[in-house]
């Protein structure tokens, strides 16, 4: 078949409800190469600080609700996003979301390659 479709709840989120939610939807797209998550956090929400340096993944984070900030410690900063913007971010790049704001955001997270 030349596409497959998902629905964002169709694998189990990965964290708890009261933080928001984190669905990866690789597998259930069945994905090779490209790695899409979608990621809701509540108002003090935050995601794991983390890098891709192992996997050699680059990243995109697309926010289409609310306002994040993402701490960057390898470059002493933080860029705020708010809706319909957009960062990428190199492998080696240390980075975490944080929802500093009022109301749950929401974003659509791409990697690769896998």
């Amino acid at each position: 078949m030349g596409y497959d479709i998902a629905a964002k709840t169709d694998p189990e989120s990965v964290i708890d409800d009261e933080w928001g939610g984190m669905w990866f939807l690789k597998a259930p797209l069945e994905t090779d190469e490209l790695g899409i998550t979608v990621l809701e956090l509540e108002p003090d929400g935050k995601g794991m600080e983390h890098d891709e340096t192992e996997s050699g993944q680059e990243e995109v984070y697309y926010v289409v609700k609310g306002t994040v900030d993402v701490e960057l410690p390898d470059a002493d900063g933080t860029v705020t996003l708010e809706a319909d913007e957009v960062i990428r971010l190199d492998p080696g790049e240390t980075r975490q979301i944080h929802n500093r704001g009022d109301v749950r955001a929401k974003l659509v997270l791409v990697g690769a390659p896998l």
